[in-house]
């Protein structure tokens, strides 16, 4: 069972990031894992399972740990955005624009849910490195701040912008270069990288935007990668930023937006140790500051686009186990009702996680196992070699941070449907994703006539 405590003592203690589950998780007298007043596995046995959950109230904290650190620390303008591809839903659209956010978008799916979950249009962002004509102009018509990423982006925006229409809100997306320690698969600040511009393209990119009429740059932006726990490379994505924006400047450019990213990791097991979002606004707030004074630059308006830190650590899966299987002297399987089609990070990242039972998080650890999902693929692990008490069929498991990246990549691998969805606040649970049956995952399929046998 992870500690329910904050990590840290002083104002890092409400860093949501920081924790291994979210603020409201408690025991009750029987010994079962509440969370916001909530018992787990009543929520299993009502929801059914795979399920996931998320605590409104840690949302809400780790939204004004940004909000008030910005506030703290940087004297200009700012606006954070949620990158909502960490967990992309109408009522999660909704929580966060009540927060005072604005959202990142990558798709006109993610776009349109933006939209529609009510945020307003000119707090949001669109993003993507290979836009279809159809997400540009839905993002132009609404009005929504379009990132520039690269030549194609630019060449479709100047035949879509109707002529003297009104032109096009631009970020222009450059890669600054910056390596930092995370997993290969998302890093993208460095040269190696499918976003933005490099540097040297920058210069050409601005002078050719000045003379064109559809087009209105108003920022700039960068990203360096995601579940960070380093601070020096952000101190020197500020100094890489303030550098272009000197030069969009002398070149005849206004540019009011100054968007950093965001990255900053959170704590899934024991030994994480990620800055807390005070610390890592500070630092930002910081060098952004001293990096436009140095050079005689108006702060700009200050965007960043915490993701995972901002949901990951609200959000906890339940499962079902079911089988075991013993392997004397190797290792003990323990099935559950879902794997990889709800959480692929652990295939594909080799992502690690803390799990507890639902109705004894505090029993004494009795066995090493390996929770295996139910995928037909060996590499189908959630947990391996976790230190559970003895366990069961039928016994809910629960396992921690996956607000982030779990629902949003679940697929309906195995013809598996993906999980229902529920958000809890103060004794009460709101289903806000209906979870998929079988039947559902036929209603695209179409067999053509001549495949049908007559007579």
């Amino acid at each position: 069972m992870p500690n329910c405590k904050q990590y840290e003592v002083g104002k890092d203690c409400f860093s949501p990031n920081r924790n291994l589950s979210p603020l409201t998780t408690e025991i009750d007298v029987e010994g079962s894992l509440m969370l916001a007043k909530c018992k787990v596995s009543d929520l299993a046995n009502r929801y059914g399972t795979p399920l996931y959950v998320l605590d409104e109230t840690t949302v809400r904290a780790a939204c004004k740990a940004y909000k008030d650190a910005l506030e703290q620390y940087y004297p200009g303008d700012s606006l954070p955005l949620y990158a909502s591809k960490a967990n992309s839903s109408l009522a999660v659209s909704h929580l966060v624009a009540s927060e005072g956010f604005g959202l990142d978008a990558v798709s006109e799916g993610e776009l349109l849910t933006a939209l529609q979950g009510g945020v307003p249009p000119n707090r949001i962002v669109l993003h993507g490195n290979n836009k279809s004509d159809q997400e540009l102009l839905l993002a132009y018509k609404n009005s929504v701040l379009i990132v520039l990423d690269n030549q194609h982006d630019i060449e479709r925006l100047a035949e879509l912008v109707p002529s003297g229409g009104i032109p096009a809100r631009l970020m222009l997306r450059l890669t600054p270069g910056i390596e930092c320690h995370t997993h290969e698969y998302i890093r993208t600040g460095h040269l190696d990288s499918k976003f933005g511009f490099d540097l040297d393209q920058i210069e050409s990119v601005l002078i050719y935007l000045k003379g064109e009429s559809w087009a209105r740059l108003e920022g700039l932006h960068a990203h360096i990668g995601s579940q960070i726990f380093e601070l020096e490379p952000h101190r020197d994505l500020a100094e890489v930023m303030a550098d272009v924006l000197l030069l969009a400047q002398k070149l005849g450019h206004s540019i009011k937006d100054l968007n950093i990213g965001g990255g900053l990791g959170i704590r899934y097991v024991k030994d994480d140790n990620p800055p807390s979002i005070n610390t890592w606004v500070k630092v930002v707030s910081t060098a952004v500051k001293e990096s436009c004074s140095s050079r005689n630059l108006d702060l700009p308006r200050l965007m960043c686009e915490p993701g995972r830190s901002l949901i990951a650590t609200a959000g906890i899966t339940l499962y079902t186990i079911g089988s075991r299987k013993d392997i004397p002297g190797i290792r003990t399987y323990i099935s559950v009702d879902g794997g990889m089609s709800d959480n692929p990070r652990p295939i594909t990242y080799q992502s690690l996680y803390t799990a507890c039972l639902a109705d004894r998080p505090l029993d004494s650890v009795e066995e090493t196992v390996t929770i295996a999902g139910k995928h037909c693929e060996s590499g189908d692990v959630l947990l391996k070699d976790i230190q559970l008490p003895s366990s069961k069929s039928g016994d809910v498991l629960v396992v921690f941070s996956t607000g982030a990246y779990n629902s949003s990549m679940s697929s309906n691998y195995n013809k598996i449907p993906r999980p229902a969805a529920v958000i809890v606040n103060k004794g009460q649970a709101d289903l806000i994703q209906k979870r998929e049956r079988s039947e559902d995952l036929l209603q695209y399929d179409v067999v053509p006539d001549r495949f049908r046998v007559v007579g």
